[in-house]
């Protein structure tokens, strides 16, 4: 498919939008109303059925939006609400990004706005959304004491800052200024949360005074104390979800004279590693969308398309043993897979959502998919290793969060002197999230805090002052609920059979995509440090078009990979996702180079190219 976007116009006035009761047209361009009725939504003043088809351009290669945005139009929805995750636009503070790759939301807005769909924008400042830290940027987690999604002075400044930035870019295209921008989330799930009202009645003030003149709405659980401390009087009430007539009662009770509608009706739902593939019943959800179709209410598929988790983005929850990290993966079982192919749900919606909206008109065609090949086997060589490309040290009595260092992503390495006590009990206390522990350069043992395992044995050393050293690999923040500060590293101490180990060496590795591709090859093999913690390298060439392709990492232990530079994110042999998706944008024509590094095993292997996620 293009990445470029059609120029056509939106028709002035959306009249066959009015008189159907839905958006049919393909495409407008003189400005138009969009109001909260008693009720309804109202465009141009005419009852209006919002049916979404949530996707995130953040996870979607901007290349394949156009694609995935007609198959939502093509399954019958007619409006796409999207996330915004503010670390994604702001790494470093007052640094904003909202230009570049798939940052420029602004462009996403408009493709939407060509396939003759509406956008609902839900920019935060939190978003929760399986992102890491819900999208809040991890820099916030340097003041030891900050208050989040509250009014914490330092909170709020950051985020005023955010939302004069998101401004900018993309209050020019609200609806009534031609744009597609028809509403705008007020936080998120704000009553799964806290009870600070003033918070989001001062969020709306802020998105007020920079320019937003749509209507708001906010989305919580169908539960009297979710809905009463996270919605908002005359704003829109989202439900997450709305799935029988009790829900919408209840709305309309607690928060009356506003629309009601259910903002996150799921067709799937999420996985964490070391788990089975999330696949719900599909029977309830065809009961509750021939619900939502019958009472003519309006609804959003979360997630329509779900797209992948790039890099360190993934987020976690708080559950199990207290830490569950999410897969590269957000395929989500969703109606549209990861690679941009429909599901049977999809087929099924799609006849229902046809044979039941208030608009009648005929759906469109679904576009052409996108194509997909294999890679023969890849034989990996070892080309270099982590231990010997460390930074420079930073120097602490104690051990220091990631965040306390400006380090928000990747791994660790803390090293130490062991003096008085040198075997027993080594426990890490605040481990986030896993480690790898070595002592004079012997791997002795991991810790996983999905496990809720923190210690093991130190065994006895001739050396008189033994070397410690933890590798830590930050898995992802918690994206939702009461522990959302959820700070890297090593956040509290580490003791040896009671005693506090003071005197810490820093090395952050953020493994960024520039610093990995420049690593020199090492002499040979031989010239390797033994431990785990070793990248391995293939070239491989593509003699026609590249396509879309899933990388099998079986034969790997754990750890990150990158194609042409660009950081698929990470694999796990304890799955349940084995492959990794490889957009075909990110490969070229002739020579391509892959890059593996492994923190478990210095054994190596092949890497093979596979047209779907599971066999």
């Amino acid at each position: 498919m293009s990445s470029t976007p059609r120029r056509s116009s939106w028709i002035a006035g959306l009249l066959a939008l009015a008189l159907a009761g839905s958006i049919s047209a393909p495409a407008w361009s003189a400005p138009a109303r969009f109001e909260l009725g008693r009720d309804e939504f109202l465009l141009n003043g005419q009852p209006t059925q919002l049916i979404g088809c949530e996707m995130h351009p953040a996870r979607i290669p901007p290349e394949y939006w156009q694609h995935r945005l007609r198959m939502a139009r093509a399954m019958g929805c007619n409006a796409v609400p999207i996330y915004l995750f503010w670390n994604q636009h702001e790494a470093r503070p007052g640094q904003f990004d909202f230009k570049t790759g798939s940052r420029d939301i602004a462009r996403f807005a408009r493709l939407a706005q060509a396939e003759g769909l509406l956008v609902l924008l839900r920019p935060g400042p939190y978003v929760c959304g399986e992102w890491d830290l819900g999208g809040l940027p991890p820099y916030l987690l340097a003041h030891a004491d900050i208050g989040l999604r509250g009014q914490d002075p330092r909170y709020l400044q950051a985020v005023t800052r955010y939302v004069r930035a998101v401004s900018r870019a993309l209050a020019p295209l609200q609806i009534q200024r031609g744009g597609p921008i028809a509403m705008l989330q007020i936080e998120n799930e704000y009553g799964s949360y806290a009870n600070d009202r003033g918070y989001l009645k001062r969020l709306a003030a802020l998105w007020r005074a920079e320019g937003w003149q749509i209507p708001f709405y906010t989305a919580d659980g169908p539960t009297a104390q979710m809905l009463g401390a996270g919605s908002l009087p005359g704003v829109a009430v989202g439900l997450d979800s709305g799935s029988e007539p009790a829900h919408f009662e209840l709305a309309r009770r607690i928060n009356p004279g506003v629309p009601v509608f259910s903002s996150e009706t799921y067709p799937g739902w999420l996985t964490h590693w070391g788990e089975a593939w999330a696949r719900p019943e599909l029977e309830p959800l065809l009961k509750e969308v021939d619900f939502l179709l019958r009472a003519g209410k309006s609804f959003s598929f979360y997630v329509a398309h779900g797209g992948s988790n790039f890099g360190f983005t993934a987020g976690a929850n708080s559950g199990g043993k207290g830490y569950e990290p999410d897969v590269t993966s957000y395929d989500y079982d969703a109606p549209i897979d990861e690679q941009g192919r429909p599901r049977a749900k999809y087929f099924q919606l799609r006849e229902r959502i046809a044979a039941l909206r208030q608009d009648r008109s005929p759906l469109p065609e679904l576009p052409a998919p996108i194509p997909v090949m294999s890679l023969p086997a890849l034989q990996l060589e070892p080309h270099a290793s982590l231990w010997q490309h460390l930074p420079p040290a930073r120097r602490s009595s104690h051990p220091k969060t990631f965040e306390a260092l400006s380090h928000e992503q990747g791994l660790m390495l803390y090293r130490t002197r062991l003096v008085g006590a040198r075997s027993g009990k080594l426990v890490l206390h605040g481990l986030h999230d896993l480690a790898s522990v070595y002592l004079d350069g012997r791997l002795i043992g991991h810790l996983d805090r999905r496990l809720g395992e923190n210690s093991l044995e130190l065994p006895a050393s001739e050396a008189a002052e033994p070397l410690l050293e933890i590798l830590v690999e930050a898995m992802g923040r918690i994206n939702f609920g009461p522990l959302l500060v959820d700070r890297k590293g090593i956040t509290e101490r580490v003791s040896l059979n009671g005693m506090t180990l003071l005197g810490w060496d820093h090395h952050p590795l953020p493994l960024r995509e520039r610093w990995v591709q420049g690593l020199p090859a090492a002499a040979s093999a031989a010239a390797l440090d033994p431990r785990p913690g070793r990248f391995f390298k293939a070239s491989f060439e593509i003699a026609g078009t590249p396509a879309d392709t899933f990388l099998d990492l079986s034969q790997f232990g754990k750890g990150m990979v990158w194609v042409n530079g660009h950081n698929l994110g990470r694999y796990w042999a304890i799955g349940p996702q084995q492959r990794l998706y490889l957009p075909a944008p990110w490969l070229r024509q002739g020579r391509n180079e892959l890059i593996v590094l492994d923190l478990r095993s210095t054994a190596g292997g092949s890497v093979s190219g596979w047209e779907a996620m599971n066999p």
